[in-house]
């Protein structure tokens, strides 16, 4: 009798790389190496803050470049059309990034920092960026469907352009005066927001394109997808383990120097990290939508574009800003919450999803493979 093994029978995370498999052990040596950096390192700061073109860190640039790179050579193309026919997929992430999360981070700014505007603006502001470059890496070490969350994203991008600054308007001076709460003006300069989507997201996106359909069309999709993306796919977690650590290089001081104003901006981010993720996840599933799509869906709303928030910020509000701080403090929590829920993602989808071929297994697991 012979025995079939599903895709649950092998602990997943067993199955990733080494450099995967630790990868929360890399991320935490990052922060810790550029916070201290920032702290002890105070020109460092001025330094890397200093290479801008069009008010986008050139560093932070090439940094996530080279992370969103290898992920968008992973997506197959010619395959985005089974997307973007799925109706149920579309409907209900535009549903949770531009409805669901501005909300839940609106309600927890103001329960959390009501006493404290500058700080409940600035996490307002990181609601409403929703994430284009690091969603690829969690979505992709959590084996989640490469081509949902391309199309996903690209969505995202185009709503970015269009509504952000109507929804900011909304949320800092309709809504608040509804409720009969303080309101905040705010100006939002466009070209940040569509600088952040072209170099953030279109760049990669292009240079992953280009890749698949010149090196299928050389070489072929055997060679393209098991001798051309193994060498390339080291390079993500190579890009943002160097984006973490300018990150927080840049803005270590500001925030070791105000640690029980980053405290309390913790604990409304961290609630919204884990709860949009889980709600996100269950309501893919309720929908049924499979692991991979579900776990795209969770990753793709419960992330947010930390650039695009700081860089916001710190144009509206100034760099020394409350709001610009918030916009900081967002990674900070952001990328281990993340991180986490990716080994969580590995460890619940076979319980969520008995039986679903797309769960993930000893071929598709880690951004390497």
């Amino acid at each position: 009798m012979s025995t079939v093994t599903t895709p649950s029978a092998t602990p997943v995370a067993k199955e990733m790389s080494f450099l995967d498999r630790w990868l929360a052990v890399w991320i935490l040596a990052a922060m810790a190496a550029g916070l201290l950096l920032g702290r002890f390192v105070p020109e460092l700061n001025t330094a890397l803050d200093s290479v801008k073109i069009g008010g986008i860190s050139v560093p932070i640039a090439i940094g996530l470049l080279v992370m969103m790179y290898p992920v968008l050579a992973k997506v197959r193309y010619d395959e985005t059309l089974r997307v973007t026919g799925d109706r149920k997929l579309l409907g209900l992430s535009l549903l949770l990034n531009w409805v669901v999360g501005p909300a839940f981070m609106f309600m927890l700014a103001w329960v959390f920092l009501p006493d404290l505007p500058e700080f409940r603006t600035g996490l307002i502001i990181v609601g409403l960026a929703r994430c284009i470059a690091m969603v690829f890496i969690w979505n992709d070490l959590a084996c989640g469907d490469r081509e949902a969350a391309a199309v996903l994203v690209a969505i995202n991008s185009v709503f970015q352009v269009v509504a952000f600054g109507a929804l900011g308007w909304f949320y800092l001076q309709v809504l608040p005066s509804w409720l009969g709460l303080e309101t905040t003006s705010a100006e939002f300069s466009v070209w940040s927001i569509v600088a952040s989507v072209l170099v953030f997201l279109g760049i990669p996106l292009l240079a992953g394109f280009l890749t698949r359909v010149l090196g299928e069309k050389a070489k072929g999709r055997q060679w393209y997808e098991e001798k051309f993306l193994p060498r390339i796919g080291p390079w993500a977690l190579y890009g943002l383990l160097f984006t973490v650590v300018l990150l927080f290089a840049m803005q270590g001081e500001a925030i070791t120097s105000q640690p029980l104003d980053v405290a309390r901006m913790a604990v409304p981010l961290l609630l919204y990290f884990v709860l949009m993720f889980f709600f996100s996840l269950l309501a893919a599933r309720a929908v049924g939508l499979n692991y991979a799509k579900s776990t795209s869906v969770a990753f793709t709303a419960s992330g947010n574009n930390f650039e695009l928030a700081i860089a916001v910020s710190i144009g509206a509000f100034g760099i020394t800003s409350g709001q610009a701080l918030a916009g900081v403090v967002g990674p900070l929590i952001e990328v281990p919450v993340l991180v986490g829920l990716v080994y969580v993602a590995l460890w619940l989808g076979p319980k969520l999803f008995p039986g679903d071929p797309s769960l993930p297994n000893r071929t598709t697991t880690g951004v390497q493979s």
